[in-house]
């Protein structure tokens, strides 16, 4: 026994012994979390191989600088190195089991926001994570038990071949890659993609190229790159549609953001019970526009995400979310086009004004006035996951609605149908799908509380005097029920979740309830990019002089195409899923030409408006009769309320705790 030891330690102490055991076990390690964590969509021998080679070049490239060092310390260089790499594989691991999307730099860069979303973070950690750390704990108990000696110094010429042969590898992955997947590298919407053919940790360094690429474009940007967006946007304008034009001019506007709210829930019944009964009523509501085929198009920035499509018609962006990265560009927002007309705009959130950057971006948006947690009850029976339930928001922020200045622009968050979905006992009384999923059937709970609480508010609306003189406009922010839960949405749904069906789960519903207003079902195919000038032309407001990349609902030329924001896109009659045409709404593929010229206007309406964000061209564009928003004549850290009115007393002890939560 003595001898073998001897023997391990003495092979342990070799020069490169260590240093390609290492990668042996994180290149193991990661080929494990391609086939457990990640679903890749592999579909032939390739991408198989793929899989096992694009490790390599990445764990030769970073692990090289380890060999810089010499004696104890280069032991040291490799544990750290392997720490930060297991560090980064391991978060994408988290961030995939709810997003089913991974990392970029933007997310990383605003780490104070993704901390906050630490409930959801526990939640989706297991025990057996601790695997992701073994070989770190192994590198350190070989330095700690000293088995492991002081290293010899490498040579710089053994050195440079060594990146020399990181480098080959990658040229050899990328040249393998290009054959089955052309261009990957200038036409890839869809990180997965990159994952898959290029390996994380490759990713990684691709997603940080092109996020420094894309904050020097507003450096180098000017009036000239508006010419492409403002004929794109002219050659696919559609009229308002007379019928529905200005009905509703002059009345408030609230906008409601239902939390992770999907279509499938409207009409849905458990134990003969509906989730969703006032929800559904609306359905049939005389003077309610219910659209149905409404999808939606967030990116990584989620609810912001949504924010940022329904009041600006521009697309969310590829990689992290315009709060973060362009919340101080210039927009033509809904709440600052409808200000300069007369509207007092505002903004109601049960959580803490900076979050996902809100403070700042919604100066941008022209919003007047922000209530953040600040000014509700932050009490805890108030509170749960998120922040403020839904219940005690609503009727919480009646007050200061009523205090508005007519006629006046709302917009509320709700927040308690968020992920895990779980409720206080007693807040809820519902059963759940008899699934081993305890996301999905806990999903139904709170999307009936969510429903009761926008019931109430409706009520206290009405009560109030404003229900009458009120457009409300309610819509679904994004999915709740992601990818990983589809083997209990199949019993839920009672059909195979597939590429297809995955795509038809992303219907969010849209309501705009309109009192003296005739409405009616839309069957369209639209997505939140299109909310914003079907609402304004409701109110009466021209938009053709704005830069708008969405298309009136309520217009008879509406165009039905909707992108997503990964490049996939839907239309009556395809659905285009990871470059696969499927025919709708039977869903059986079909040749991918019927896909194409559709395709072709996906690509180019994403490729613009992300040239209109990135380069921040909106501040060469000033539209006819629309003043520039001055950011100054913003502030939320004053008191957002007006003297006549008074505050809900809160504990002041609680009222922050939550604040940052969401």
């Amino acid at each position: 026994m003595t001898v073998m030891r001897e023997q391990f330690k003495a092979q342990m102490n070799k020069p490169w012994t260590l240093f390609f055991g290492v990668i042996l076990l994180f290149w193991l390690k990661t080929y494990a979390v391609y086939q457990t964590e990640f679903e890749l969509g592999i579909k032939n021998g390739l991408q198989s191989f793929l899989l096992i080679l694009n490790p390599i070049s990445s764990l030769l490239f970073f692990f090289g600088f380890a060999l810089f060092f010499k004696g104890r310390k280069r032991a040291w260089a490799i544990l750290i190195i392997d720490f930060l790499l297991s560090f980064v594989l391991y978060a994408n691991v988290v961030y995939y089991r709810f997003f089913n999307d991974f990392i970029t730099l933007p997310t990383v860069m605003h780490t104070n926001d993704a901390g906050e979303l630490k409930d959801s973070a526990f939640a989706l950690m297991n025990f057996t994570d601790v695997f992701y750390f073994v070989d770190t704990l192994l590198i350190l108990g070989l330095i700690l038990f000293k088995v492991v000696k002081p290293q010899a110094p490498i040579k710089r010429k053994k050195i440079s071949l060594l990146f020399a042969s990181a480098a080959v590898f990658f040229i050899v992955n990328l040249g393998l890659a290009e054959t089955d997947r052309p261009e990957l590298l200038t036409r890839s919407f869809d990180r997965t993609y990159l994952v898959k053919y290029l390996g994380q940790f490759n990713y990684q360094i691709f997603d940080a190229i092109t996020t420094i690429k894309s904050n020097s474009q507003s450096a180098f940007a000017s009036s000239d790159d508006l010419t492409d967006v403002r004929n794109f946007v002219e050659a696919n304008r559609t009229e308002p549609n007379p019928e529905y034009f200005g009905k509703a001019e002059g009345k408030n506007v609230i906008y409601i953001s239902l939390e992770s709210f999907q279509t499938f829930v409207i009409g849905k019944e458990v134990n003969g019970q509906e989730v969703t009964p006032f929800l559904n009523s609306l359905v049939e509501d005389q003077n309610t526009f219910y659209f149905d085929n409404i999808f939606g198009q967030v990116g990584q920035g989620k609810t912001s995400d949504a924010e940022f499509m329904m009041a600006n018609s521009l697309y969310s962006l590829p990689s992290g979310s315009v709060a973060m990265e362009k919340a101080r560009n210039t927009y033509h927002a809904q709440p600052a086009i409808l200000e300069q007309r007369g509207y007092t705009t505002s903004s109601f959130h049960g959580n803490g004004k900076t979050f996902w950057n809100r403070d700042e971006m919604y100066k941008s948006f022209g919003i007047q006035k922000f209530f953040d947690s600040s000014y509700y009850d932050m009490s805890e029976e108030n509170v749960h996951n998120y922040g403020l339930k839904d219940k005690p928001f609503f009727e919480e922020s009646m007050p200061y609605l009523e205090n508005l200045e007519e006629p006046f622009h709302a917009k509320m968050l709700t927040l308690s149908n968020h992920f895990p979905f779980t409720m206080d006992e007693g807040d809820v009384d519902f059963p759940t799908p008899e699934t081993e999923d305890s996301v999905v059937n806990g999903y139904f709970q709170t999307a009936k509380y969510m429903d009761e609480s926008i019931e109430q508010f409706f009520n206290d609306l009405k009560e109030s005097g404003l229900y009458e003189d009120t457009v409300i406009v309610m819509y679904g922010d994004h999915y709740g029920i992601s990818n990983n839960h589809n083997k209990a949405m199949e019993k839920v749904m009672g059909k195979e979740m597939n590429p297809y069906e995955n795509a038809q789960m992303q219907r969010v519903p849209v309501f705009i309830t309109a009192p003296g207003v005739e409405g009616k079902q839309v069957h369209k195919y639209g997505g939140q990019i299109d909310i914003r000038d079907t609402v304004l032309h409701l109110l009466g407001v021209e938009t053709d002089e704005f830069i708008s990349f969405g298309s009136d609902l309520l217009s008879e030329d509406h165009r039905e195409i909707v992108p997503f924001r990964n490049g996939d896109f839907v239309t009556p009659e395809v659905t285009s899923v990871n470059e696969k045409c499927y025919a709708n709404p039977t869903g059986e593929k079909v040749d991918s030409e019927a896909c194409e010229n559709a395709g072709k206007y996906v690509k180019e309406t994403l490729d613009l408006s992300d040239k209109v964000v990135y380069g921040d061209l909106l501040r060469f564009y000033d539209p006819e009769g629309f003043t520039p928003v001055d950011r100054n004549d913003y502030n939320y850290n004053v008191n957002q309320i007006d003297p006549e009115q008074e505050a809900p007393e809160q504990p002041k002890e609680q009222s922050n705790e939550h604040s940052k939560e969401h």
